[in-house]
Order: C-alpha cells, then sequence, then structure tokens
C-alpha cells in the first residue's frame, strides 16, 4: 500500500508516521510505501506558505528539526520583549512574548525586536505601526496639544515631562498614567462674595484673576487641584481685604485694593506653581436701598459743591468792580473814557445830533435823556 501527495510552489508538507514528525516535504510529488511509513498510519500535512504566519500544536516539536529552521523565520520574544514584523515592507504585526514562526517564502520578511524595559517606543514608521491591529494590545500613547504639557507617571512615579506631539510607550510595563497640564493663561471668576465692609455696608463683589501654570509639576503634586485651591484663596483675600475698609474708600480706589489682593494672591500662587498675571475688581454691587441713599448723599454733595462755586464767582465778581470803581475814582480821564463808552453804548443804532457844552458830560445826557421823556 502506497501513499501519493503532491506539494505545490507556495506549499510545505509535514510528514507524520504514527503520529510522530518525520520530515518536512518540499515542492513536488512524494510517493510512500505503507511498509516504509507504517501503511495507513502515515499523513501528510500541507502548510500554505502565502498565509506567511505558521501556526501548529506541535510547533515546538517540529523547529528541532533542521529543514524546517531553515524554512522558517522563529521570533522568541521573553516576557520584556516585543517585536514588529514587516511582510515586504508593510507592517504585518506587533508581537507580544512567545515563540512565533513564518515561512521566509514567497514573502520578504523583516523582525525587529524590542525591550519594553526602554518603555518609550519610538520609529520613522510610527504611524504605520499604530495602524496594526495588534498595535492596540501591546501599545499606548498619550498626544500633547500645543500649549499644553503632559506628566507622564508609571507606578506613581513621575518619569517624564512630555512636550507637544504624539508619544507611544509599550504596555506592560507598570501602572502608567498622565496627567494633561495647559500652560495658556486662564481665568478665576471669583462671582457674587457677600462681605460686610468696615462701616458695616453689606456688599457683593466680583473679583477676576488671570494666571498661567508656571511649574507644571509642582501645580500636580502640591493640590489635587491647583485652579480650584488658587479660587479658594482669593476669596478668603478678598474678605480680608474688603473687611477692613470703609464703602467711601473702596469705591474710591479700587486699583489700590486689586495690588494689595495681588501681593497677597501671588505667595500662595507660587508655593501651588502657578503664576499671576493680573487681579482687580470687576463689580461692586450695593444693596437697593444702599443705592438710593448713596445717589442722594452725592447728589447733596454736588449741589453743596456747586452753591461754593457759585459764591465764589460772585465774591471775585464784587472784588472786580470794587478795583473799578476804586481805579475810576482815581483817574478822571479814564473815567470820561468809560462814560464815552457807555454813551456809545446807549445810543447804537439811534439817528440823532447832540451839541454838547462846557459842563458835565453826564450831567448833560442825562438832561437831554430826560427831556426826551417828558416830551
Amino acid at each position: 500500500m502506497s501513499l501519493t501527495t503532491r506539494i505545490r510552489q507556495h506549499e510545505r508538507g509535514l510528514l507524520f508516521r504514527h503520529g510522530d514528525f518525520v520530515r518536512l516535504l518540499p515542492p513536488g510529488t512524494h510517493r510512500f510505501w505503507g511498509r516504509l511509513v507504517g501503511g495507513p498510519r502515515a499523513e501528510v500535512h500541507v502548510a500554505n506558505t502565502l498565509a506567511t504566519r505558521f501556526e501548529h500544536p506541535m510547533l515546538d516539536v517540529l523547529l528541532q528539526s533542521a529543514d524546517v529552521r531553515r524554512d522558517l523565520e522563529v521570533v522568541e520574544n521573553s516576557d520584556t520583549q516585543r517585536a514588529v514584523v514587516w511582510k515586504d515592507g508593510r507592517v504585518m504585526g506587533v508581537l507580544g512574548p512567545g515563540r512565533f514562526a513564518f515561512w521566509k517564502t514567497p514573502a520578504k520578511l523583516r523582525v525587529e525586536q524590542y525591550d519594553v524595559e526602554t518603555f518609550r517606543f519610538e520609529h520613522r514608521s510610527l504611524q504605520a505601526i499604530l495602524q496594526s491591529a495588534e498595535a492596540g494590545r501591546w501599545l499606548d500613547g498619550v498626544k500633547v496639544d500645543a500649549g499644553e504639557t503632559v506628566l507622564l507617571f508609571r507606578d506613581g512615579v513621575l518619569v517624564d515631562r512630555l512636550g507637544e506631539g504624539l508619544h507611544v510607550f509599550w504596555k506592560g510595563t507598570g501602572h502608567v498614567t498622565w496627567k494633561t497640564v495647559s500652560l495658556r493663561e486662564q481665568m478665576l471668576d471669583v462671582a457674587g462674595q457677600e462681605i460686610i465692609t468696615a462701616d458695616k455696608v453689606s456688599l457683593r463683589v466680583n473679583l477676576v484673576v488671570t494666571f498661567l501654570v508656571s511649574d507644571p509639576i509642582k501645580s500636580v503634586t502640591a493640590t489635587a487641584d491647583a485652579a480650584q485651591a488658587l479660587y479658594r484663596d482669593a476669596q478668603l483675600a478678598l474678605r480680608a481685604v474688603i473687611g477692613t475698609r470703609q464703602l467711601d474708600g473702596l469705591l474710591a480706589d479700587k486699583e489700590s485694593v486689586g495690588n494689595e489682593l495681588r501681593q497677597m494672591i501671588v505667595a500662595r500662587a507660587g508655593e501651588l506653581g502657578l503664576s499671576v498675571r493680573s487681579v482687580g475688581l470687576r463689580d461692586i454691587i450695593l444693596p437697593g436701598d444702599m443705592k438710593t441713599l448713596l445717589n442722594q448723599v452725592i447728589a447733596a454733595t454736588k449741589e453743596a459743591e456747586a452753591n461754593v462755586i457759585r459764591r465764589r464767582e460772585e465774591t471775585a465778581a464784587a472784588r472786580s468792580q470794587a478795583n473799578t470803581a476804586k481805579l475810576l475814582a482815581e483817574n478822571p480821564a479814564l473815567a470820561r473814557l468809560k462814560e464815552l463808552e457807555a454813551l456809545q453804548q446807549i445810543l447804537a443804532g439811534a439817528k440823532a445830533t447832540f451839541v454838547l457844552g462846557q459842563t458835565d458830560l453826564a450831567k448833560q445826557v442825562t438832561g437831554l435823556l430826560s427831556s426826551r421823556e417828558s416830551s
């Protein structure tokens, strides 16, 4: 009894006898006599090399054969090793720990092996590798946008600070976490704080604080939420500053209040890894009855100021008239010129001819006017 098997060019045959591997069969026709191979207990397993990756439950036994080793590319990864397999210049897959076998023909293979203890994974064809179906099982990554930085932790220990771009690392190297920190300017709106001033006036104050992260590591490790901590400190500082001022002084000089608040907040912000850019009072909101009273006070103040200005102008006018009268009394010629100017204004637009004698000009004009009124 004989067994005839034809192995095509893209195939290889695995000859077994009584369940034990005998040898590898190359392409061609192979005939075995039953006596040689044990009769019906002989069998041939045909493997397709176009599948590239070779998988068999007896792989470890097969690899002991020199013929099999010659036709297979074997990749052996320890627990801390990974491999990237390229087929004809394209990514075929990413391999974890274990033993893997690939047919050397007809495809052209290239294997890159890595030690995951290096943690970071960098490659000139990184995007192509990440598109592989198995990449997500063995690789992880974080994308950092412009204006941000990322703090990378492994087993609770800070291992790296990442700038903008895509950063990839191996999985299975510990518990990996990361924290994204924005480096852009941020704003805290401390709104609607009910505060009592030194003169017992209750009001609401809105405070605006702009800041940015100056020390990302300190901002993450010093407190659970640096922005929230700064918000709380700004509230306390606002109450402390407003509570020591009277309402009039507060309304008259809000800028100095902002500067004092800034000095109080800056020191605490530095401890949180933050840098304060500006602090200012945005709104001071008074109760309705206090608004009415304040408007009345302002109106009375302005009216008093107007009266003072009016009296000052009247006094200045009277003083000017007294000075003028004294000057005219001391200078008769100047008085005569003033009389002529007054006469010119009186007779402006009138068609009249007057003949004046030697007496006083003012008396003559008075007499003429009196005669005209009697006629």
